[in-house]
């Protein structure tokens, strides 16, 4: 993932809101989101590495990731960071808390921001950032420098998803209305250079990744994903994904009680 925006205990009846964009090139194989036979997960399969961006597991465990820009440090890691959300998925929020590794994190992979958790706890852990910690209540943004860093896409997608949860939420009967979170997904504003994010890449480049969806014949938003937990343990998760010109090409709802 390139932007995960979290609603964490903001409605009463959805603790857990999550909208999501992959960015990727559009030459890197990937599966699009389905039950796994082992592990028991739903999730996208990255084909390059064999890992995930973002799933959920039967138990309601969830986790999604993005990677660390930094183009002036060499990649070292060994380990596919995608790997790290299938561990996740793959234990309760508190034991894979517990088993991190500090210093394997810092050795074994390249830079990347992890979030966790289930319906009752919400974890952030980064190699880039201090140490784990647990997340209150609010809205929480993501890209790929760290946790609600100022970002204008951060920013403007914590507001929009704000904005987007009574229409998605409220006076729902047979579950969440998925379209208002699919539609600020799609926002292609970019800010004034001025106000762009100096990540080291070319301004030409900062430019085309400013934006909350990204299109471009090269590299691109591929998906965009919902995950919504409920209090009696519902989950929704769906998938919208696109072509290369940024069109969709089709979505895929799922529904199960963790």
């Amino acid at each position: 993932m390139c932007l995960l925006l979290v609603a964490w205990q903001q409605h009463p009846r959805w603790p857990l809101v999550v909208a999501a964009n992959r960015d990727e090139f559009h030459a890197r194989p990937a599966r699009r989101a389905e039950w796994w036979t082992s592990p028991r997960v739903l999730a996208g399969r990255d084909e390059q590495a064999g890992g995930t961006w973002m799933g959920v597991a039967e138990g309601g465990q969830w986790a999604g990731l993005t990677n660390y820009r930094e183009p002036s440090r060499p990649r070292k890691g060994w380990r596919s960071r995608g790997r790290l959300v299938l561990d996740a998925l793959g234990h309760s929020p508190e034991d894979f808390r517990a088993n991190l590794d500090p210093d394997t994190l810092q050795t074994d992979y390249d830079g990347f921001n992890l979030l966790f958790g289930d319906r009752h706890h919400l974890f952030y852990v980064s190699n880039r950032d201090r140490p784990l910690r647990r997340l209150a209540p609010g809205f929480h943004g993501l890209s790929n420098g760290l946790l609600n860093d100022p970002w204008p896409k951060v920013h403007r997608g914590c507001d929009a998803l704000q904005q987007a949860l009574p229409e998605a939420l409220d006076h729902t009967i047979d579950g969440p209305e998925t379209e208002p979170l699919f539609t600020l997904l799609r926002d292609r504003w970019c800010p004034p250079d001025h106000e762009l994010v100096d990540t080291g890449v070319s301004l030409a480049w900062e430019r085309r990744l400013a934006p909350m969806f990204i299109r471009s014949p090269e590299y691109g938003t591929r998906c965009s994903t919902l995950l919504l937990m409920g209090a009696d343990g519902s989950v929704h998760f769906a998938e919208r994904w696109f072509d290369a010109g940024g069109e969709p090409q089709g979505t895929r709802h799922f529904q199960f009680r963790a």
